[in-house]
């Protein structure tokens, strides 16, 4: 699922945990909170939907709904997943998916007027496709009632089950995403019940089995991980034909979650992005505020040109 993070920072600042710092300026980032900021709440709200903008607390959210982007999460609001950054509620789903759910994402899309729709979801674990069907599904409906917006899904693993991977290549999104999250020596702490290895497969599979359809993926900064860990990571990556890279500054949701080891310079992030250039990606998107699906419109056509 999307990257989650810290919430907006009009907030009260998140204990600096590890670092003994607080945050640093560049971390600050302008509250949005016009009409555009209502409406789409509005509308999330009537149609009973959830977005990762609000439940993994993004400090973008305001910018992006202030501009009418939003991130829609399906599959329900409970994770079968706890992973130690994630602030999305985890435990134990009550009932099946809501097989209605994709028609109000495309409802909301058409409502919002959205020329490009980001769709992720929880871990469905309890699910024998994980939620496959529902994000074709969701593909689909968005494309029927709204032809012109282009639709990037943002996928968990499925446990490794490419039949499910391959009824979401099917559906034929402009852009499949998963994240790897981060280097190979933290899954364990970072990304319960996830393999780096299996990650990266799906990244290899997706781009075998739509050669046009654009891969992306991202990882957090700052867990704890070494420069060379995530040089080592950027060119597996790469070497699976991946297209778009994103790096992000991790932010602790919560003090009961992981800490934040350290605040990345955004030169380190600038430096990343340089050389993720040379080893091959159409598009990198680094800095300490970047997430998943920040910009994911000006990415695509990047990764297209």
């Amino acid at each position: 699922m999307a990257t989650p993070f810290n919430i907006l920072s009009n907030a009260p600042p998140a204990p600096a945990a590890s670092t003994g710092t607080r945050r640093p300026d560049w971390l600050r980032v302008r509250f949005f909170g016009g009409s555009n900021y209502q409406e789409l709440k509005r509308i999330m709200r009537t149609l009973d939907l959830h977005s990762v903008c609000e439940s993994a607390r993004c400090p973008n959210m305001g910018e992006c709904w202030d501009h009418r982007t939003a991130t829609f999460m399906i599959l329900g609001n409970i994770c079968t997943r706890a992973c130690g950054f994630c602030s999305v509620p985890s435990g134990k789903p009550i009932g099946p998916p809501d097989e209605n759910e994709p028609e109000r994402v495309a409802e909301a899309v058409e409502q919002m007027g959205l020329r490009y729709a980001v769709v992720t979801s929880v871990n469905r674990d309890d699910q024998p496709d994980g939620g496959a069907a529902i994000f074709a599904r969701t593909i689909d409906e968005i494309r029927r009632r709204v032809p012109d917006c282009r639709v990037e899904v943002l996928i968990p693993d499925f446990r490794g089950d490419w039949e499910a991977l391959g009824t979401v290549m099917a559906a034929r999104p402009n852009v499949l995403n998963h994240n790897m999250e981060t280097v190979p020596r933290l899954y364990r702490r970072v990304r319960k019940g996830a393999v780096y290895g299996r990650s990266l497969e799906l990244l290899r599979r997706a781009r075998e089995m739509a050669p046009d359809v654009p891969t992306k993926t991202g990882m957090m900064l700052g867990l704890g991980e070494q420069r060379e860990e995530v040089l080592g990571a950027m060119e597996e990556i790469a070497a699976q034909g991946t297209h778009i890279l994103t790096l992000g500054q991790y932010l602790q949701p919560t003090p009961e979650h992981l800490p934040i080891e350290r605040y990345v310079h955004p030169d380190e992030f600038t430096e990343f992005k340089r050389l993720g250039e040379q080893m091959g990606f159409k598009h990198v998107e680094a800095g300490p505020l970047v997430r998943s699906s920040y910009h994911a419109f000006e990415q695509e056509e990047s990764a297209r040109s």
